[in-house]
């Protein structure tokens, strides 16, 4: 589990193939920045821009993690050099400052607006119909492995549109700064609206 506060923004310096197969994944090897591996072992789990990894091999300043095809298919900005959001799982005397995330992408959202606002940013991002009913206003949401509140959510034919505000604190230390409109994203919607969706949906017989 994690929170979606990221500890710091790492690098994917190498990208490498597992096998010869179009179908094999591949080994990441990322330099952690400021992150500190001391209390990381082989196999915990660290979040990379909201995809949970598990360290295969690590030294004092990197570490390298294997990436199926399905989890290459299903997320963007595991597949080549660049910036990743980091955050290591949860101890139990950690302070919960997002909120509770899995690290499972559910799906990907389409950046349609990034612009200053004061001084802030308005990012919109577009989502997909199966997952447009989990987002609410002040609800939760995770964005390349980072916490936001909703502001806004107007839904459209073919998903949903969803407003964000992003203090400068948060551009400053993670990598929602490179956004762009018309590229990808990473998204988690909140883990209490998956189970409140099971649950109405049994109870109203939907599901056998």
């Amino acid at each position: 589990m994690f929170t979606g506060i990221v500890a710091a923004v790492g690098k994917i310096t190498s990208v490498k193939p597992l096998g010869s197969s179009a179908e094999d994944g591949v080994r990441l090897k990322i330099d952690v920045g400021a992150l500190s591996l001391a209390d990381v072992a082989l196999g915990d789990s660290i979040s990379l821009n909201g995809a949970c990894m598990t360290v295969v091999e690590k030294d004092a300043g990197s570490f390298e993690v294997d990436v199926s095809r399905e989890s290459l298919n299903r997320t963007v900005g595991l597949d080549a050099a660049g910036e990743v959001n980091l955050e290591k799982a949860l101890t139990l005397a950690d302070r919960l400052g997002g909120h509770l995330v899995s690290g499972h992408v559910d799906g990907l959202g389409l950046v349609q607006k990034f612009e200053p606002v004061g001084e802030s940013w308005e990012l919109v991002i577009k989502a997909a119909r199966d997952l447009a009913k989990y987002f609410a206003y002040k609800g939760s949401v995770v964005v390349n492995g980072v916490s936001l509140t909703v502001n806004r959510v107007d839904d459209v034919a073919d998903g949903c549109l969803f407003s964000i505000n992003l203090i400068p604190h948060t551009i400053e230390v993670t990598s929602l700064k490179h956004l762009q409109v018309g590229k990808q994203v990473n998204l988690e919607v909140d883990l209490i609206a998956r189970y409140v969706e099971r649950m109405l949906s049994v109870d109203q017989g939907v599901v056998p």
